[in-house]
């Protein structure tokens, strides 16, 4: 955004120094004020301004001043930059200077002097307020501009489109039929729709219209290996796509007289833009001397098999060593260090990646293990982790390591990936804590914090100790974030960069909260909590006052910390669980 200024203009140095005050008084830090003592340099200083790349939301100006009127200033200054707002401040205009400001240069105020405090601190919030709204106007329809665009360029690619699709079809009829596999095609209902030349083969027989779906495995004798029945038609494949199956099967064959052909047989659905399927396909490919290689494949291994005994005992034992060791280092972790196994892990091997890194961490736990003894700390944190170990799995992630009561997860696959499992982890933790409770033993709380960015990941430490790990800004960043989760009375927290990668942000319950600048870092950070996974009444709570919300915290950026109270105060009245409301209603006050 760029740095905005409000330009002052008066022959009287004591009026602009006083004028300035109130204004930096009314406005704070968040534009420059610039004072002119008169009509030329006004002009200069504006031209300058706009030249180095500053916006000009507002300019005071006086009327009666040497060389030039104020009219006659805000006249030119309208030139220059119409979309400044202009206010006349003087005791001795005349009517027909003002209506001259308001013809030529969109007059939006005049106050008279000496002016009232509290009357031209409102109106010049009013004025930059409204500056806002209008620039807000216009950065939308130029936006609304360029989707018209890309819709008519849209239009034109989907003429062409439609002008080559007739030729296109019959090139894909060409390229079918001479596939080397055999392809079917269903409809809807069930019914033959396409078989190519391939498939003819295969079933010996051509294509037979209007055949019901009942009746596909008796028609083209389709049996499953092995049995002398005709296969029950539920169990094809390519009926079961028409169920919104994906599958596979190399367990049947088609039967003429005395021939046998075994096929292995792909299907899946095909769907319309309302999400139906409307037909299904399946390939048919003749595995008739795959299954003759795997015969003798059977036999020969057979023969061998006394002699390969301890050779399987071997591989038995290796096998349990390597899943021994991914428990110690994670199978994802070697695969990124392009080694297929620990053996090949050296002191310095390195990659760098971009992913998101979750940690998490129990609230209060000092306080928490002082009332246990050792093994009970032991067992409890065993416990613990044990509900919150398979989410990381289960959402593509991998433990880096445990940290004491702490985790840390990394996701390469997406931002979206860390926070699924970020609330997953709080909804398991809720069936934790029941357990806990069955018992006897009081509930746990946890934070996480997600940030998403570039790491590297790698080995660190001595010749005779090494250890896996990742090193970065973005997993510092990560950490400091799941801290602030105490700061907030928050479960999940996370950063711009995660958000702004995330597939669809609103797919989840999300908010911005603040901005904020965390230990040991100098960049301000926008953070984001997401409360998917707040008790019910509190989750319907903040999405019910989330506009209103997002009012609030508007106000409060820009220092009105009175209108801001008011609608944080509403929000409360509607949510008394938010408690990040309740945080920025005592800021306001």
């Amino acid at each position: 955004m760029k740095q905005q200024v409000i330009v002052c203009v008066d022959d009287d140095n004591t009026v602009l120094k006083s004028l300035k005050a109130e204004l930096q008084e009314a406005v704070g830090n968040a534009y420059l004020i610039e004072i002119a003592e008169g009509g030329e340099e006004a002009l200069e200083l504006i031209e300058e301004l706009l030249s180095d790349g500053y916006e000009v939301p507002l300019i005071i100006s006086d009327h009666i001043m040497p060389e030039m009127k104020g009219d006659e200033l805000l006249k030119q200054v309208h030139i220059l930059s119409p979309k400044t707002i202009k206010i006349m401040l003087t005791g001795q205009a005349d009517i027909e200077a003002v209506g001259n400001a308001i013809k030529n240069a969109n007059l939006y105020r005049y106050i008279s002097k000496p002016w009232q405090r509290e009357d031209l601190s409102l109106t010049v919030k009013e004025a930059v307020n409204s500056y806002q709204q209008n620039q807000l106007l216009l950065a939308q329809n130029a936006q609304l501009q360029h989707m018209n665009q890309e819709l008519a360029d849209l239009n034109r690619e989907q003429s062409l489109l439609i002008a080559t699709l007739h030729d296109n079809e019959n090139r894909f009829m060409q390229f079918l039929e001479a596939m080397p596999v055999g392809v079917g095609v269903l409809n809807a209902d069930g019914k033959v729709y396409y078989i190519n030349k391939k498939a003819k083969e295969i079933f010996d027989k051509k294509f037979v219209p209007d055949v019901p779906g009942e009746q596909l495995s008796e028609v083209y004798q389709v049996y499953q290996a092995g049995n002398l029945q005709p296969c029950p038609v539920e169990n094809l494949p390519v009926i079961r796509a028409l169920r919104g199956e994906t599958s596979v099967a190399d367990d049947l064959e088609v039967r003429h007289g005395n021939r046998v052909i075994p096929l292995e047989i792909h299907a899946t659905p095909i769907y319309d833009k309302q999400n139906q399927i409307v037909y299904a396909i399946n390939t048919l490919l003749d595995i008739t001397e795959r299954k003759e290689a795997e015969a003798e494949r059977k036999k020969f291994i057979e023969e061998l098999f006394d002699v390969n005994c301890s050779l399987e005992l071997s591989l038995d034992a290796e096998l349990q060593i390597v899943e021994a060791t991914s428990r110690f280092v994670p199978n994802q972790f070697l695969s990124f260090l392009g080694c297929d196994s620990i053996v090949g892990v050296k002191l310095g091997d390195a990659v760098e990646l971009e992913m998101s890194i979750l940690f998490s961490d129990i609230r209060d736990f000092t306080t928490l293990s002082e009332q246990m003894t050792p093994q009970e700390n032991f067992n409890f944190i065993n416990s613990y982790l044990s509900y919150m170990e398979p989410l990381i799995v289960e959402n593509q992630g991998f433990i880096d390591k445990y940290i004491g009561d702490a985790i840390m997860a990394l996701f390469s696959e997406g931002a979206d990936d860390a926070v699924k499992a970020g609330i997953a982890m709080l909804h398991t933790l809720a069936e934790y804590n029941r357990h806990r409770a069955s018992v006897g033993d009081v509930p746990v709380q946890i934070g996480v914090g997600i940030n998403t960015g570039s790491l590297m990941l790698g080995t660190v430490g001595g010749c005779n100790r090494m250890d896996g790990t990742v090193i970065g800004d973005a997993v510092n960043l990560a950490s400091r974030i799941e801290s602030l989760t105490k700061n907030y009375g928050v479960s999940l927290l996370i950063t711009q960069q995660t958000f702004e990668r995330l597939t669809n942000p609103a797919d989840y319950a999300i908010r911005v909260i603040d901005q904020v600048q965390v230990k040991g870092k100098s960049e301000w950070v926008t953070v984001y909590e997401v409360f998917d996974a707040d008790l019910p009444e509190v989750k319907a709570g903040k999405l019910a006052s989330l506009q209103l919300f997002t009012e609030a915290l508007s106000l409060y950026n820009m220092y009105n910390f009175r209108e801001a109270a008011g609608l944080f105060a509403d929000c409360l009245r509607q949510n008394p669980g938010d408690k990040v409301a309740r945080i920025y209603l005592e800021r306001c006050q």
